[in-house]
């Protein structure tokens, strides 16, 4: 590249944004076959409804800090949902949303051992909500996940079980990856 047009490049360079410590993704679930893929999917429709709304922030303003808060409304009323960082992408199939993610990775998947997976090593939360199905859970671990390997956030069925899940079946899954 000639110095000329190098110099007429850089102030477009200084017009594109710095990727922001706070990451904001907000949308409504919908079913995992919807024409347009996507952003939050609803494995199921009693707990997490079509429609039903998220905001998920992760703020990482802190040097080797990770604050996470989950809001919700149009949830199942009075049910505790589980909800993990994990590894792969929303899809159809729940599955797709891989492993939780570890700050260590544990070399065998997977990961049972509790030196792996436990709440320093992943990033947990525990979200309740209202009789009215609105809800927010914060929590935080000290260290930031690697870029690119947390894609998802999944809710699990939690308490009390509603139909033929266990309390570890994925309901949900929100798209933190545009």
């Amino acid at each position: 590249m000639t110095a000329p047009l190098a110099a007429a490049l850089l102030p477009l360079a200084l017009l594109t944004p710095a990727a922001s410590p706070v990451s904001v993704v907000e949308a409504d679930f919908d079913p995992a076959t919807a024409f347009v893929p996507p952003s939050a999917v609803s494995y199921a429709a009693d707990l997490v409804p079509y429609g039903s709304h998220a905001v998920v922030v992760t703020d990482r303003s802190a040097p080797g800090r990770t604050v996470l808060t989950l809001t919700v409304s149009g949830l199942a009323p009075d049910h505790r949902f589980p909800a993990h960082l994990h590894t792969g992408g929303c899809g159809a199939d729940p599955a797709s949303s891989g492993p939780h993610y570890q700050d260590v990775t544990d070399p065998v998947q997977p990961s049972t051992d509790p030196a792996y997976a436990n709440e320093r090593n992943e990033l947990r939360l525990v979200l309740r909500t209202d009789g009215h199905g609105k809800g927010t859970a914060t929590t935080a671990v000290d260290w930031q996940p690697r870029p690119g390997e947390a894609r998802s956030l999944v809710l699990h069925a939690g308490t009390p079980v509603a139909g033929p899940r266990g309390a570890g079946d994925r309901v949900a899954c929100v798209k933190l990856e545009r």
